[in-house]
């Protein structure tokens, strides 16, 4: 390596979401736009965010301020559509009626207020091209080539970037579940498949949302639809794998009979389903966020079931953290990459993903039967809730990530 290469705050592995909007909080925190390298082995994919798109994702509060720092929110705001509340049934998938269990309705409708919507719904394609955008106008390096390992000392880490080599004191993994910069910094992962597939697609439908959302709990898996534009709207659908292996391999009309089943009547007719996709569904969590020189965000450290929608959503507040612990750092004119402030970051970022994970896993267990016995427990744990507003408001509160451990970026704050 050449120790004389001028040394880089930061190298940020992965152009996604959470590595372009990170970035972007750096130079928003004050730290030079050309002293901040990002490096993806394809950096302009998603280059075309007109074309449809299934990937929708429930960005809350917190997420919304943040993008609203990065001068990325005003870009996605005609295009963001707003959840004000969600529905809950828990039934079998013969059953035709499906009673709401309960009700999330925000106290207040204003989107500036705590009570504003529970989530806008953003199609991941738009925000990837927004991000990336930004990134580049702002004059942040973006270079084409995959992770090739780095060797760290004491004040530095050598990235070895395709045939290409970049000297920084902070190396950051953002380069998702499959992270090839945890692998290789030998990180192991705990977690297991959940032997079910999310099908995610768009439906338009003869009946208006109002702005609401519905998750059906079924015993083999989630169905929630989502909010799009006042006739059309997101699905994602948990199924367990065998049954959504011929479910994606079936006709158009056969799928659209199956979403019809599990949609139960709450949108009316279902008139098209479009941009149909499939995913298999793990809980993986890095058994450490960081390594010599090394921090993970994102989907590089954590992986959760998608049904409450709070993946991207952690991912961008361990985003949000680490930047505001790197501008800190770069204030004081002290090393950003130095092991204190790698321990602070996972302390503060580990345990919250680890709970997010283990919840979801615990939801999705207790849900995901035919269970008589079971289901009579969770029926009226879930309607004790819907008695209680106070607890009811504290939980879309946490869930919209406005809680006093939040980072700044997230409450609304400036670096």
């Amino acid at each position: 390596m050449n120790s004389s290469a001028p040394v880089r705050p930061v190298v940020i592995g992965g152009f996604g979401a959470a590595g372009a909007s990170l970035a972007l909080a750096l130079v928003r925190g004050g730290v030079e736009p050309g002293a901040i390298t990002v490096f993806d082995a394809n950096p302009d994919s998603d280059a075309a965010p007109d074309k449809p798109d299934a990937r929708i994702l429930a960005l809350n509060a917190g997420s919304r301020r943040y993008l609203e720092a990065l001068g990325a929110w005003e870009r996605l705001a005609d295009q963001a559509y707003p959840m004000r509340s969600i529905a809950i049934s828990d039934t079998g998938l013969e059953e035709t009626i499906r009673p709401r269990l309960l009700d999330m309705v925000p106290e207040r409708m204003e989107p500036e207020e705590e009570g504003g919507p529970l989530a806008h719904l953003v199609a991941l394609g738009r925000l990837n091209h927004v991000l990336r955008g930004l990134c580049r106008e702002a004059g942040i390096e973006v270079l084409k080539g995959r992770y090739g390992g780095s060797v760290a000392s004491t004040s530095a880490i050598d990235v070895r970037i395709g045939d290409e080599t970049r000297r920084a004191r902070l190396l950051i993994g953002a380069d998702g579940a499959r992270s090839a910069i945890r692998t290789m910094a030998g990180i192991p992962v705990h977690g297991w498949p959940y032997g079910q597939t999310a099908i995610v697609a768009t439906i338009r439908h003869s009946l208006p949302h109002h702005g609401e959302g519905a998750q059906h709990f079924l015993p083999s898996g989630p169905f929630a639809l989502l909010p799009l534009d006042e006739y059309r709207s997101s699905i994602v659908w948990s199924e367990k794998a065998e049954q959504a292996a011929g479910i994606l391999a079936a006709g158009p009309a056969e799928r659209k009979r199956a979403i019809e089943a599990r949609a139960a009547g709450w949108r009316g007719e279902i008139v098209d389903v479009e941009a149909v996709s499939a995913h298999p569904l793990q809980l993986a969590l890095a058994r450490r966020f960081v390594a010599e020189r090394i921090a993970l965000v994102a989907d590089a450290a954590h992986v959760v079931h998608p049904l409450a929608g709070q993946g991207l959503n952690l991912g961008f507040e361990d985003c949000a953290m680490l930047a505001e612990l790197v501008v800190e750092r770069l204030r004081a004119g002290l090393d950003p990459g130095a092991p204190d402030l790698l321990e602070t970051y996972q302390a503060r970022r580990r345990p919250a993903a680890v709970a997010m994970g283990y919840a979801m896993e615990g939801m999705n267990r207790l849900f995901s039967n035919d269970s008589g016995p079971l289901r009579v427990l969770r029926d009226a744990g879930v309607g004790f809730v819907n008695r209680m507003p106070g607890l009811k408001q504290r939980l879309m509160k946490a869930a919209s990530g406005q809680t006093g451990l939040s980072p700044r970026l997230f409450r609304g704050e400036a670096l």
